[in-house]
């Protein structure tokens, strides 16, 4: 008996390592596949935008800024084309997954070229040749400590355009 229940504690052991190996290779894989998305962008290659899911969506930092992945290419072509595109780069990642992995969530803290810090959010699914991008959501990081001076900014701007 004694021999029996060390066997079934060893295998409970092994499950979970088992269980944390992958998800640290699916935290790995999620990284590079994000870090490739934002390097497709930085280097305006087009496979960037085959990384979206077609029924995936976009969400700038403007409230303009909701796009199907067709919407957001036609925006960003001029972009591309003048191989002016942005350059985002993760300083930290949080990836989570649903318990069979066919979706994954994370978030993560961006540095930016153009827009200093940044934060986005997103949802994976995946597919037979892997990942593929359903929601992503890019917000500007403001600082707490200059919130109220960037909602007064807002609030200007938003007079103007009601003129």
């Amino acid at each position: 008996m004694k021999r029996f229940l060390t066997a079934c504690l060893l295998c409970v052991g092994l499950i979970g390592a088992v269980s944390a190996a992958t998800d640290a290779t699916l935290t790995r894989d999620v990284n590079a596949f994000m870090d490739g998305w934002h390097d497709d962008a930085a280097n305006t290659r087009m496979a960037y935008f085959d990384k979206i899911a077609k029924d995936g969506v976009y969400i700038g930092t403007d409230r303009t800024e909701l796009w199907t992945r067709d919407e957001f290419k036609a925006w960003s072509k001029k972009y591309f084309d003048a191989k002016a595109a942005w350059t985002f780069k993760a300083t930290r990642r949080n990836v989570y997954a649903s318990a069979d992995k066919s979706l994954i969530w994370f978030d993560e803290l961006l540095d930016t070229k153009n827009m200093g810090p940044a934060m986005a959010s997103g949802v994976l699914r995946t597919t037979k040749t892997g990942f593929e991008i359903v929601h992503y959501q890019l917000s500007l990081a403001v600082p707490n400590q200059v919130n109220d001076q960037v909602v007064g900014i807002i609030a200007a701007h938003e007079k103007t355009l009601k003129k």
